[in-house]
């Protein structure tokens, strides 16, 4: 009882190869299209994948895939630019536990995954176009290429074209004031627990970090910057002059100003400005359905994007799967999704916002911060619940929601 035999996935990122998955063990078969040449080598920064997420993974079979590129995570330190911490704390406790990854490993091994278990994945496709026919739909790609199916799935992030095709009119992602950078430095910050995450409220901007095995950090950094750039735009300024910009705002911040040091230009990746996407008022439209980041892109302040790209990509393969309708299948599959992802979207927004305060808001943070922990900001009351939702792949659907079965 499937709404659809032959599925089109747009985008390859990491809402793509597994919904992809999801839907070939739907029984619904899937090809994704991506824009780029190649698997998205060397594209994009660290990431967290939450427990919600990792569990998620399991659903389609890729979590040991990703645990083999990914590494625990099991406190978070945070403290100020001086070095001295203004709080501590264990993360949810719960199984699996977070992980980071970067964004090009996660990328290659959910390929890897994908195409070992079937599934076909076409580069170089970037979609312009979508018509529906009377028993399909067709995409048509810059190439001059098409493909026909009975679905199209838009996997196709922040700046998705099957969300404009869905709806002209959508609400563009939301911009918000601090660029987004991150690297790889060749040099550990002493005394780092390699389970720890840390983030340092700087005296100019938010830094974060944690050391590989490999005796390398991982950072990223979020430098207030009401300029909207796109990642096109950030990249038009070399690596060079954004690392002499990115020495002279953490000159006074320990560890950032070291970290910073031993970064080369090779390995800086300038991302842009940080966006999320504010709720949109159509997720689907005849044969066309959103997921992940083109739908519901929190920012990465949130620690949950790539998770709840995955719940959404495993969510719409159950939906399609259990109802023998397409309308039936996505309203099922928005009622199961809107108001988690949105509630995490708007506490994404609240995290952020925390970044670009100013030093008064920082001194009553230090005096703050170590109640608030024990109080209003336990992670166990604010993070436990989205962390340990899990998806029952064996129940049906309609169950769950109360949507009715349509001829």
């Amino acid at each position: 009882m499937t709404a659809a035999k032959r599925a089109l996935v747009i985008g390859g990122g990491v809402a793509g190869p597994v919904a992809a998955m999801a839907l070939r063990k739907a029984g619904i078969e899937a090809t994704v299209y991506e824009a780029y040449p190649s698997v998205a080598d060397g594209i994009g920064v660290t990431l967290t994948l939450a427990p919600n997420g990792v569990e998620a993974m399991r659903l389609v079979g890729a979590d040991d895939a990703v645990r083999s590129i990914g590494l625990p995570m099991n406190r978070t330190v945070v403290s100020d630019g001086y070095g001295v911490r203004i709080g501590e704390f264990p993360h949810v406790s719960v199984q699996p536990t977070t992980l980071g990854v970067w964004r090009d490993e996660l990328s290659r091994v959910l390929h890897e995954r994908a195409e070992a278990q079937g599934v076909r994945i076409e580069y170089g496709k970037r979609l312009v176009d979508a018509k529906e026919t009377a028993d399909g739909v067709v995409a048509h790609f810059e190439d001059g290429t098409t493909a026909t199916g009975d679905v199209l799935v838009g996997c196709d992030g922040v700046r998705s074209r099957v969300r404009t095709l869905i709806d002209p009119n959508a609400p563009r992602p939301t911009v918000m004031p601090l660029l987004n950078f991150g690297a790889a430095a060749d040099y550990a910050v002493p005394d780092a627990d390699p389970d720890s995450m840390y983030f340092v409220f700087g005296k100019k901007a938010f830094f974060g970090y944690w050391v590989q095995p490999d005796g390398r950090t991982a950072w990223f950094a979020n430098v207030p910057d009401k300029r909207p750039m796109t990642f096109a735009k950030a990249n038009e300024i070399s690596a060079s002059q954004w690392l002499r910009e990115l020495r002279a705002t953490f000159a006074d911040d320990v560890p950032a100003r070291q970290v910073v040091e031993h970064t080369s230009p090779e390995a800086l990746v300038a991302i842009g400005s940080i966006e999320s996407m504010p709720s949109l008022p159509h997720w689907y439209r005849g044969r066309m359905v959103l997921v992940g980041d083109a739908v519901h892109a929190p920012s990465p302040s949130s620690g949950q994007g790539a998770s709840m790209a995955t719940e959404s990509a495993v969510q719409v393969a159950r939906c399609l799967r259990d109802f023998e309708d397409l309308p039936s299948a996505f309203a099922a599959y928005e009622k199961l999704r809107r108001e988690r992802v949105e509630k995490i979207i708007l506490r994404g927004k609240r995290t952020t916002n925390s970044k670009t305060v100013g030093p008064f808001a920082k001194t009553m943070m230090r005096i703050m911060m170590p109640l608030a922990l024990k109080t209003f900001l336990n992670p166990e009351k604010t993070l436990g619940p989205e962390q340990r939702y899990r998806i029952d792949w064996d129940a049906p659907v309609t169950s769950e929601v109360q949507v009715p079965v349509r001829a």
